[in-house]
C-alpha cells in the first residue's frame, strides 16, 4: 500500500510547477509544420518587452443564481454559467510608444520638433485599438511551455508611471479580452 508523505511532493511535482516570471507577447502565433513536421511559435518576433515584478493571469467564470420561491439557500442545479472574464496584469519595465499609445487609447500625433514623439488621446475606441492577442508564456521546472492567450485584448487600466530614485519605473497595465 502506498502512503502519502507529509509534503505531497511526488515524482510528477517538477512537471507541474510553473517557475519564473515568464514573458509577454503581442500577436503570438503558431505555424503548423508541413507534412507531419513540427510547427513553431513566433516567440522572438512577438515579445513586447521586459517586466519587473512578474505578471498575473486571471480567468474566472461568471455565474447567475436562479432564485426559486421558498428556497432559503442556494440550490444545486440553479447556478448557471453566463460568461467568463479573463485578464492579465502586467508590470512592464520598458516604456515604449506602443505601450503608452495602447494604454491611453491614443494615436501618434505630428510634432513640429523631430526630437520628440507626440501621443494624442482619441475620443473613440476603434478596432485597431485591440491587439489580436496578448500572451503569457511561462515554463515548468522541467522546461515545458505554459501558454495563455487572450484574444482581442485591450489595455483597460490606463497609463500610470511612478519614477523613483535609484529604481527603474514599472508601469502596471491590465489587459482584458
Amino acid at each position: 500500500m502506498k502512503t502519502v508523505g507529509k509534503t505531497g511532493v511526488s515524482a510528477d511535482t517538477p512537471k507541474n510547477i510553473m517557475f519564473g516570471a515568464g514573458t509577454i507577447h503581442k500577436n503570438l502565433k503558431y505555424t503548423a509544420g508541413g507534412s507531419g513536421g513540427q510547427g513553431s511559435w513566433n516567440f522572438a518576433e512577438s515579445i513586447i518587452g521586459a517586466t519587473s515584478g512578474g505578471s498575473k493571469v486571471t480567468i474566472a467564470p461568471e455565474f447567475t443564481d436562479v432564485e426559486a420561491d421558498g428556497a432559503l439557500v442556494l440550490v444545486k442545479g440553479l447556478k448557471v454559467k453566463v460568461g467568463e472574464k479573463a485578464s492579465m496584469e502586467i508590470n512592464f519595465l520598458e516604456l515604449t510608444k506602443e505601450i503608452i499609445t495602447s494604454s491611453l487609447i491614443a494615436k501618434l500625433g505630428t510634432s513640429t520638433d523631430n526630437l520628440y514623439d507626440l501621443i494624442e488621446s482619441k475620443a473613440d475606441l476603434e478596432d485597431g485599438d485591440y491587439l489580436e492577442n496578448i500572451a503569457f508564456v511561462g515554463k515548468t521546472l522541467k522546461g515545458k511551455n505554459i501558454i495563455v492567450i487572450l484574444d482581442n485584448a485591450l489595455i483597460t487600466s490606463g497609463f500610470e508611471a511612478e519614477g523613483k530614485n535609484k529604481e527603474g519605473a514599472v508601469g502596471k497595465y491590465t489587459f482584458e479580452c
